[in-house]
C-alpha cells in the first residue's frame, strides 16, 4: 500500500477561444491554484473518493462506465473509466480531493480534477505515458463519460503548464510550445476577473457552436476548419448558413491572432497583444456570441479605464475576463470594473492579479 500525492492547476487561455476542437490555435497559461488528489491504493474492487468541498464519500466500482457517477465524482471515476478503455490497469483505495481552483468560474476546475486523478492513477500503476496521451485519455473522460463535448486545450494546459510561460498549441498535430509569458518585466500585470456569473457551456450552447463549426466545415469539404486556415475568410463565402459563416469566422481570425499574440510575445510587446485580446473579445460577442452583457460590461470597462487589452477566457456565457493592465493604473482599473459592475446591479466581482503557473507534477 503506498500513498501518492498529485497536483494539477486550473487554466486561463489567453487567446484562442473554441479553436480546439476545430483543430487550430490556443495560448493557455496554467495557474498557480491546484487541486491535489492524496491516493492511497488498495486491492478492492472500488476507489472511494472524498472531497473537501463535499460531504461523505462517493464508492466507485473499478468497472464503472459512463452513466453510473454523476456530480464532481463523474469526472473520477471517468478517468478511471477512460484509463481502463485505453488498456490499463487501475486498482482500488481511497482518494481524498482538496483544490483551491474555483468551480463553474472557467478557470477549468474539471480539467485540474482530472489530471490530478490520472497523474496519481498512473503513478500508482507504473505507467508511463507522455502528456499528451495523458491529455488524450483525460479529454475522453470527459467527453464520453460526464458528457461534456469539449476539446483538450484544459488538459494540456493543466499537464504541460510551466512558470512564466504560455503554451502554444497546435491542436492538428497535437503540439506544445513553450512561450515566454512574462508580463511583469515589462510593467504590466494579468487580471483575472471573475463575473461571479455561473460558467454554463456545458449544455446546449457549447454544443451548438460546435456542430455549426462542423457544419461551416462540411460546406467547404473540409474535415476542419483548419484545412482553410491559409485561404482566408473571404472562403467563408461558400458556407450556406450566415449564422455557420460567423462562427466560422471567428475560429480563423482567433487562430490567427493566436499566433499574432506569440509574434508579440517574442518583443514584449503588450501594447499589440492588449489589442489582440480586445479584437478577440468582440469576435467573441459579434461572431461567435458566447459573451453576455455582463461579461462585456466588465471587457470594456477595464479597456475604458487604461487596460492595454481585456477579453472573456473560457466557454463563454458567463466566467472570468482576463486584462493586461499597466501596473501603474491596475488599481484604477480594478475599482472601475467593481463600480461599474455594482451601478448595473450585479454580484461583485472577485479581482486578483495572476500569472502563469506550474503544471501537474506529483508531490514529494
Amino acid at each position: 500500500m503506498s500513498t501518492i500525492r498529485y497536483a494539477a492547476p486550473g487554466r486561463i487561455n489567453l487567446i484562442g477561444e473554441h479553436t480546439d476542437y476545430n483543430l487550430g490555435f490556443a495560448l493557455p497559461i496554467a495557474l498557480p491554484q491546484r487541486t491535489v488528489v492524496t491516493y492511497v491504493s488498495g486491492d478492492g474492487p472500488e476507489l472511494a473518493v472524498r472531497s473537501d468541498q463535499e460531504d461523505g464519500d462517493v464508492r466507485i466500482p473499478l468497472g464503472t462506465a459512463p452513466g453510473d457517477v454523476g456530480g464532481w465524482a463523474g469526472y473520477v471515476a471517468g478517468v478511471m473509466w477512460a484509463l481502463r478503455e485505453a488498456g490499463h490497469r487501475i486498482r482500488g483505495g481511497t482518494m481524498s480531493i482538496a483544490s483551491d481552483v474555483e468551480m463553474g468560474s472557467g478557470v477549468s476546475s474539471s480539467a485540474a480534477l482530472e489530471c490530478a486523478v490520472i497523474g496519481a492513477l498512473a503513478t500508482a500503476a507504473g505507467l508511463h505515458l507522455d502528456r499528451i496521451e495523458l491529455a488524450r485519455i483525460a479529454q475522453r473522460a470527459e467527453n464520453d463519460y460526464v458528457g461534456a463535448p469539449t476539446g483538450m486545450m484544459d488538459q494540456l494546459a493543466s499537464l504541460c503548464g510551466e512558470p512564466r510561460k504560455a503554451l502554444l498549441i497546435d491542436f492538428r498535430e497535437p503540439t506544445v510550445r513553450p512561450v515566454t509569458f512574462d508580463p511583469d518585466a515589462s510593467g504590466v500585470v494579468l487580471l483575472l476577473i471573475n463575473s461571479r456569473a455561473p460558467h454554463q457551456h456545458a449544455g446546449g450552447e457549447y454544443a451548438a457552436r460546435r456542430a455549426s463549426c462542423e457544419r461551416a466545415a462540411a460546406d467547404l469539404g473540409v474535415s476542419s476548419l483548419r484545412e482553410v486556415q491559409d485561404r482566408g475568410v473571404a472562403v467563408l463565402a461558400a458556407v450556406a448558413d450566415p449564422v455557420a459563416a460567423r462562427r466560422a469566422r471567428h475560429i480563423l481570425t482567433d487562430n490567427q491572432r493566436v499566433l499574432d499574440v506569440v509574434a508579440a510575445l517574442e518583443k514584449s510587446d503588450f501594447t499589440a497583444i492588449g489589442e489582440l485580446f480586445t479584437a478577440s473579445q468582440a469576435s467573441m460577442r459579434d461572431d461567435f456570441e458566447i459573451t453576455t452583457e455582463h461579461i462585456d460590461l466588465i471587457a470594456d470597462t477595464a479597456v475604458r479605464a487604461g487596460a492595454l487589452g481585456a477579453r472573456m477566457t473560457g466557454g463563454g456565457f458567463g466566467g472570468c475576463v482576463i486584462a493586461l493592465a499597466p501596473v501603474t493604473k491596475a488599481d484604477h482599473i480594478a475599482d472601475a470594473i467593481r463600480r461599474a459592475v455594482a451601478d448595473e446591479g450585479y454580484n461583485p466581482p472577485s479581482i486578483m492579479r495572476t500569472r502563469a503557473g506550474e503544471g501537474a507534477a506529483l508531490l514529494r
